[in-house]
Order: structure tokens, then C-alpha cells, then sequence
């Protein structure tokens, strides 16, 4: 019985009860920026409007006032509501509603409610604005040569970028709202023709199912709820802040998911490898994006196993050959060389986080602090070996090549995690590591979609894609593991 929903308090004919139930819920006198505007003898009648200062078009709202004051009390006679909805209230989002909570809740996301005596709906206008910074290239995937808009922190604005790359009439954005308190307005965007049914259906699902007070973090939050395994550093969803990059999913099956007051969407389903492409592949020669790529693939697969595999060799120089004896450290320093690794790595993301707390102005003197004072008074010192900051360095130039931050993180977690079982195993922990490794990311899915596919499970002609950008003329198939309804594109 407690888990019954509330019956909806539905509006009256009499102005004064409409009125006080909306001061009531929406405390006009307990906060500044909630007004109630009371409109006397438009049209003959009382009237009331509610809205929320800072969310409103002031001077939308002002005609809408002029134009209803000059109407004529015989104007509105018989069907007022309709008359207001369709004539006498010119403009392009107005709706009625009965239900006063429902009306309430709508206030606060940013509509006006206009309540007129005598009727038992409220007129909902919705000539909301929100304060928004410009559109502007998003900072972690910039592009040589390309579009330089990316999504913002208001959800209309977002779908807007997207209709202007998709213009399929099939293209889908369905309205969802998240969050008892926060009723965070969420966009699940699909090509209805294309797009597997059953997986929108589900992503659908696992939204409404998100129980929860509010999205303080946005779209994270909702990652959170429908991804599940917590412990799991490898995200299952893909962001992304371009719209191109966002469209390209579209038109191959994928769904996304936008959230209001992210200036990130969400694609799924997505795989390992969609994490590691990026736009400036295709935004150069068939050639030159397929050496791009593969770069990208060296520079991140060296981030996760070169710098354990060197230590495996360093540790254990009988696994080498007389002519590679030059692998590992002349001088090991003061400190071993596994807590060194250790050490650095903490510091590298010490100095990360110390990057984004700190103003650019000031940004070269921290890069100064940690190249010259930190580095290299290290070095000379003894603390640390010159090989093992050069392997370091190398490590960690691929984690910053890697297109995906989310994964530049888990790849970053793994890499102590194989150094640690090197330096406890040695042969047989990195092997060990390296196995487990991929046997996890091989259990891994997102929506039922195989992490390591078309790897694991193999598929010749899909793996060839992966690894080699093709010529966009020669793609002429979508992905099949997102059971596209039309695979030909």
C-alpha cells in the first residue's frame, strides 16, 4: 500500500484553488526566483501566471501579456481553452494540462503556466531559454581539419546538432525524464530504420528503471545505472562531444543517449575497439587514417604491456638474446626499479590532476616545476634510473594517445596491476596478467554486444575493418553485431 502512487491532484475551475496549490508546491514565498504574476481583467477574466526568473523569455512572455490584454471579454466566449490554445495565444509549445502536479513539475524545468478562471486545465507555454556557454571544438577530441562544433550543456541544443548532420525522417528523440527530485530530462536518439528494436527497447528499459533522487553527474550517473559491474574500469558505453562523431554512430545501428546539462552523449552499443578510433582518421586519406590508426593501436597497446614486459626483461636478462643485453637500467638507482615505476606513476597523475586545478597562465611554470625540478633533480639524485623514466614516458605518451579518456584510465589501472604481478610472478605473472587480461575484457558485453568483437568472436572481414581504415566507398555494410534492420548502407 505504501508503494501506490499518489492519486494526481487535478485543477479546478476556480482560479484562487489552482493558485494557491501552485504557490503552495512550488514555495513562491520561500524562493526569489519562482513568480507568480497575477493578471487582472484580461479579456475580462483573472488569470495567473508561474514561472521561474532566469528560465523565461522575457520578451516572448511580455507579447504574450500585450496580446492577451487587448482581447475582448466576447472573444473568448464558448470553448475558452481551445480559443486560447489555437487563436489568442500565438506561439509554437503550448499545451494543457490538468494535472496540478504534472504542472508543477513543468515550472520547474523552465515553462510558463498560464491559469485563466473558469478553466480546469492549465495553459503550458513553454518559452524557456537556459543560460549556455557557446558552441565551441570539444577540448579532448580536436581534429587538424574539420567541424569545430560540439555539444553543449542544453539538451535542445544538442538534438538540434544532430538533426543538422541526420535528416532522416526515421530519426527518433524520445523524451525521458530521470531523477524523483532532479526530473533530468534525458533524449534516447535513434534511426528507427536502421536501429535494432529490441536494443532500443532495452536501453529504454534501463532508463525508466533508474531510481534515484537526481543526475548530479549528469550523463556518469546514467552510465552507472545501466552498465552495472562498479568495479569494472572499462566503460561499455562510448562518449563522445562532436556531432559527427555522434551521427556516424547513428547511421550505423547505435543508439545515443543524450542527458540536459551534459555537454557529453552516450553511444551504445559500442566495443574496445570503437574506443580507440577517432574522427581525424577519417578526416585524412584512406592512407593516411590507416597509419594513424595504426600508430593509435601502438601507442596504446605499448601503454598497457611495454613498460611491464621491460621490466620483465630487466629483472631477468638470461630471457634475452646476446645482442638485446642493452634492455635494461646501467645504473638501477638508490630505489628499486618496481617502486620506482610505482612512484612515477602516482606522480604522473599527481601531475595530472594538478593540470586541471591549475590556470593556463601558470600551466608552463607547472610544466618547468615537473620537467626540470622534479625530473631531472631525480635523476641526478639517484632516486630514479634515466631507462626507467624514458619507458615511462613512453607509457605514457600512448595513454594520452588513446582517443577514449575513460579507457586511458583502465588501461593506466591495468598497467600497475601487470607490473605488480611481474614484479611478484616474474614469467609467470606477466604471462598470467596478460591472459587474465583478455579472458576479462572477453567476458565483457554491452547490451549483449561482445566487448572484444570481431576479435572475440573472430570475424575475418569485420577484424580487418578494425585494424585498417577503409575507404569510406568500400564500406558498404553496417556492423553486423548491432543487427541492423537495413544492413546495406
Amino acid at each position: 500500500m505504501e508503494n501506490q502512487p499518489k492519486a494526481p491532484k487535478l485543477a479546478s475551475t476556480i482560479l484562487e484553488k489552482n493558485v494557491e496549490y501552485l504557490k503552495e508546491s512550488l514555495g513562491v514565498d520561500k524562493s526569489f526566483d519562482i513568480l507568480h504574476i497575477e493578471l487582472e481583467e484580461y479579456a475580462g477574466r483573472n488569470m495567473a501566471m508561474f514561472v521561474i526568473d532566469g528560465l523565461i523569455k522575457d520578451d516572448i512572455l511580455h507579447l504574450l501579456q500585450k496580446f492577451l490584454l487587448t482581447q475582448k471579454p466576447e472573444d473568448l466566449n464558448g470553448d475558452t481553452l481551445e480559443k486560447l490554445i489555437k487563436k489568442y495565444i500565438p506561439y509554437v509549445e503550448v499545451e494543457k494540462q490538468n494535472d496540478l502536479d504534472k504542472v508543477v513539475d513543468g515550472v520547474l524545468a523552465g515553462p510558463t503556466a498560464l491559469v485563466v478562471d473558469g478553466i480546469d486545465h492549465v495553459i503550458m507555454i513553454d518559452a524557456r531559454t537556459y543560460p549556455v556557454r557557446g558552441i565551441q571544438e570539444p577540448d579532448i577530441e580536436r581534429v587538424v581539419r574539420g567541424a569545430r562544433d560540439g555539444y553543449t550543456e542544453t539538451v535542445v541544443f544538442n538534438t538540434a546538432l544532430t538533426r543538422r548532420r541526420v535528416r532522416d525522417r526515421s530519426l527518433r528523440m524520445e523524451y525521458l525524464q530521470v531523477g524523483r527530485r532532479s526530473k533530468t530530462d534525458v533524449v534516447v536518439s535513434y534511426i528507427e530504420d536502421i536501429a535494432d528494436p529490441e536494443h532500443v527497447e532495452s536501453v529504454k528499459k534501463a532508463i525508466e528503471k533508474i531510481d534515484t533522487d537526481g543526475l548530479p553527474m549528469g550523463e556518469k550517473t546514467i552510465e552507472e545505472f545501466i552498465s552495472g559491474r562498479h568495479f569494472n574500469p572499462y566503460p561499455v558505453v562510448r562518449y563522445t562531444e562532436r556531432p559527427d562523431t555522434a551521427a556516424a554512430h547513428l547511421f550505423e545501428g547505435h543508439i545515443i543517449i543524450m542527458v540536459d546539462g551534459s555537454p557529453s552523449v552516450l553511444i551504445t552499443p559500442v566495443t574496445f575497439w570503437h574506443h580507440l578510433q577517432h574522427m581525424e582518421e577519417y578526416r585524412n586519406k584512406p592512407i593516411v587514417g590507416a597509419y594513424l590508426r595504426f600508430v593509435r593501436y601502438f601507442a596504446v597497446w605499448g601503454s598497457i604491456f611495454l613498460l611491464p614486459l621491460w621490466y620483465l626483461f630487466a629483472t631477468n636478462t638470461n630471457l634475452l638474446p646476446e645482442t638485446m643485453d642493452f634492455i635494461g637500467p646501467n645504473d638501477t638507482g638508490q630505489v628499486p626499479i618496481l617502486l620506482q615505476f610505482i612512484i612515477i606513476e602516482i606522480g604522473i597523475d599527481m601531475l595530472r590532476m594538478a593540470a586541471i586545478h591549475t590556470p593556463s597562465s601558470l600551466a608552463t611554470a607547472l610544466g618547468l616545476v615537473a620537467a626540470i625540478m622534479i625530473g631531472q633533480v631525480a635523476v641526478e639524485v639517484g632516486l630514479f634510473s634515466n631507462e626507467v623514466v624514458l619507458y615511462l614516458s613512453i607509457a605514457a605518451i600512448g595513454t594520452f594517445a588513446t582517443p577514449s579518456y575513460e579507457v586511458s584510465l583502465a588501461n593506466r589501472i591495468v598497467r600497475i596491476i601487470l607490473l605488480l604481478l611481474t614484479g611478484i610472478g616474474g614469467v609467470i605473472g606477466y604471462v598470467s596478467g596478460v591472459t587474465l587480461f583478455i579472458l576479462f575484457l572477453a567476458s565483457m558485453k554491452s547490451f549483449n554486444v561482445p566487448y572484444l568483437w570481431p576479435f572475440i568472436p573472430f570475424s575475418f572481414k569485420e577484424f580487418m575493418n578494425v585494424l585498417f581504415r577503409a575507404p569510406v566507398p568500400l564500406k558498404r555494410k553496417r556492423p553486423r553485431i548491432v543487427h541492423p534492420q537495413d544492413p546495406d548502407k
